[in-house]
């Protein structure tokens, strides 16, 4: 069965555009933690890519992931959450006349309006993964979007936010719009992920020519302080 590479997303990046950025044991892989917390596993059906993440994360880590572990792994869940991922289908993609490109000295700026509106994991080498475009008033970053995820093909647009005090005016569609030519302009696709319960953003995304693609659930995870490891073949 062919498996559609945004069905694993983070495994097809770390082990593709972002391999860069990747820390890998076996069948396991993560992302630089300074760059993001995310972990993928190249088959979560497998038992054995369990052992493998056990052994990358360490003992008692605590760590979320688009995968259920399955019987007979014995791991400690802490909570589910609803995620769609949408994909750009009628995206009217344009560039932005007021969007300046956002750099590594930009940084601080962008971890304290990511403080302040919580878009999602932000670090202090974030903006490594890819184009980030702001928006100022007043020499302030008011509002963001850029680039997270890579699989082939592929660039998922992330870290959508405004400043509350800058909000209902269009700057998070402008950005959105405005990344998402950055990533035509390469030749890929754009598609994000979004909170299913998150009805605002949900409409925002779909009103601006996104799809949804599937519905998933994130799932919050303590890897076990002694794991038992599945015997190889």
């Amino acid at each position: 069965m062919t498996v559609h590479v945004l069905d694993r997303p983070s495994w097809a990046a770390l082990t593709g555009p972002h391999a860069r950025f990747a820390r890998i044991v076996g069948y396991a892989a993560r992302y630089d933690p300074e760059v993001a917390p995310f972990f993928a596993l190249e088959n979560a059906a497998d038992p054995r890519c369990w052992d493998d993440l056990a052994t990358l994360a360490g003992p008692g880590t605590e760590l979320s992931i688009s995968a259920t572990p399955p019987a007979g792994v014995d791991w400690e869940i802490h909570g589910t959450r609803g995620t769609l991922q949408l994909v750009g289908a009628t995206v009217p993609a344009v560039p932005d006349p007021e969007a300046t490109m956002l750099t590594a000295e930009d940084v601080p700026e962008m971890i304290d309006l990511v403080r302040r509106t919580e878009p999602g994991p932000f670090g202090p080498r974030t903006i490594e993964l890819g184009t980030y475009l702001g928006i100022r008033r007043d020499g302030r970053l008011v509002a963001m979007a850029g680039e997270r995820i890579r699989p082939p093909g592929w660039s998922e647009i992330s870290a959508v936010c405004t400043d509350p005090a800058y909000r209902r005016r269009g700057l998070a569609a402008r950005l959105v719009l405005a990344v998402a030519a950055e990533i035509y302009d390469r030749g890929e696709r754009p598609f994000l992920h979004t909170v299913a319960a998150n009805a605002p953003a949900n409409r925002l995304f779909t009103s601006l020519g996104f799809v949804r693609r599937k519905e998933q659930r994130t799932v919050s995870l303590r890897v076990p302080v002694s794991p038992a490891p599945s015997p190889r073949s």
